[in-house]
């Protein structure tokens, strides 16, 4: 079993130790312009991405879980039509997306907070970056097809083929070409195309023939479709719950100014570098629990849990080891602002606490998907988000400020690990229901 999990994990830590990589670099070349303002700009202008996003994430979950119940069921036609639904949704979410940017930009502008040059810097990078929507949504589609056939190779592939090519094109238009914000957004734009042209290539050299003739009765096959879309439509609200959080964590720091914002940026990287990591494990989670599930193989489905968890135990230690002992050395790879390196130092607490309250509600994101377990995720991120997360911050953070902001955040995930926790038995452990 941990040959199988590492076999699928290795590959996805690879691939997404680029991402906040990625990040990383932005968040460098931004840093180290003349003025803070360019850090919040792209935080800010990501976190509309992040939150428009949210609602097509579907795209890659939903499409994972499908096709591994497939694969472990055998049935590599109804693998190919997992694909073939996601690709038209996505196809009709990209062509609205790009139509409504204008509404979309002036929405953001009025939910979100920062000064008058912050905000007009997002939305410079905004009207850049979305033109990578019709990439971006295509390779959620595609790289939850090759996770679900249980390969993530081609996704590590694709994932650093796009993020160093992001990172070549970013440096170059910011450092070269002088483009500040603009720089950075066309990087991405750039690169994801080049993904996905690369991932065509992988469908039709290697997975040739599963590209089959469409039947329409089977891809608008009424029963599969009602369960696609209820499916997806929970995941959906959870990722939009998940991101608007993360949306309103960005709102509140860009409330209690601009330094406060670059800081929280900044401690958020190591967020995302330590989930991208445990990501590796619960993507490998999404392919082998689909795969059970499909196959009706109740005891290696209670195995690869027990695995996974083993797992995420030996990664968060020696993370938040390395975040006590070297904070200020990791900060200052981002930003080397004398203001943000004095006053950044009384939060670095929270970046040894990442580590140790979040990988449990990592690894169960991808057991839940991979067991298309849809409604009990749906339900956990409701009572994080909503019943946790907002109270918390509405009793702390006028006592305690943005000390109280991130006791709100780190309680959210705590909550999502305690929750999913308890539903476990019934959605998980068990084969579910609705198989």
């Amino acid at each position: 079993m941990n040959r199988s999990i590492l076999k699928l994990a290795i590959p996805n830590i690879i691939s997404n130790i680029t991402i906040p990589l990625l990040g990383l670099v932005d968040m460098i070349l931004m840093g180290h312009l003349s003025s803070p303002i360019y850090i919040g700009a792209i935080a800010l202008g990501g976190t509309i991405f992040s939150v428009l996003y949210s609602f097509f994430s579907f795209l890659r979950a939903g499409t994972t879980g499908f096709t591994a119940q497939s694969y472990g069921a055998n049935d590599f036609s109804e693998a190919s039509y997992s694909l073939y639904r996601s690709i038209t949704i996505a196809i009709l979410a990209f062509l609205f997306v790009l139509c409504m940017q204008g509404p979309i930009a002036r929405l953001s502008l009025t939910l979100l907070d920062g000064s008058d040059d912050v905000k007009n810097l997002a939305i410079t990078y905004f009207f850049v970056r979305i033109w990578a929507a019709p990439a971006n949504m295509l390779l959620y589609c595609l790289n939850g097809w090759f996770i679900g056939m249980q390969n993530t190779k081609i996704p590590m592939v694709i994932a650093i083929i796009i993020n160093v090519l992001n990172i070549i094109f970013s440096v170059f238009f910011v450092v070269v070409m002088k483009q500040d914000v603009v720089g950075v957004a066309l990087g991405t734009v750039i690169a994801q195309y080049c993904g996905l042209i690369t991932s065509l290539i992988f469908i039709f050299v290697k997975f040739k023939k599963y590209i089959i003739k469409i039947d329409l009765h089977i891809l608008l096959d009424i029963n599969k479709l009602k369960r696609f879309f209820k499916v997806n439509t929970d995941l959906m609200i959870r990722s939009i719950l998940l991101v608007l959080t993360i949306a309103f964590f960005t709102n509140q720091s860009a409330k209690l100014g601009d330094n406060i914002l670059s800081i929280n940026m900044i401690l958020l990287q190591f967020f995302y570098i330590f989930s991208y990591f445990t990501d590796g494990f619960a993507y490998a989670g999404e392919a082998l629990v689909g795969k059970f599930i499909g196959a009706k193989d109740s005891e290696n489905l209670r195995s690869v849990v027990m695995h996974l968890f083993k797992w995420g135990a030996y990664i968060c230690i020696p993370f938040a080891i390395l975040y006590a002992i070297f904070p200020t050395t990791f900060v200052k790879l981002i930003s080397d602002h004398p203001v943000i390196i004095s006053q950044i130092q009384p939060y670095y607490i929270y970046m040894v606490l990442i580590p140790i309250i979040t990988f449990a509600a990592f690894l169960w994101d991808g057991i839940y998907i991979g067991a298309t377990a849809s409604k009990a995720i749906r339900n956990t991120m409701i009572i994080s988000s909503i019943l946790v997360f907002l109270p918390m911050w509405y009793i702390l953070v006028p006592i305690y400020g943005n000390h109280g902001l991130w006791i709100a955040f780190l309680g959210f995930m705590l909550a999502r690990g305690i929750s999913m926790t308890f539903f476990a038995k019934k959605n998980i452990i068990q084969l579910p229901n609705n198989q």
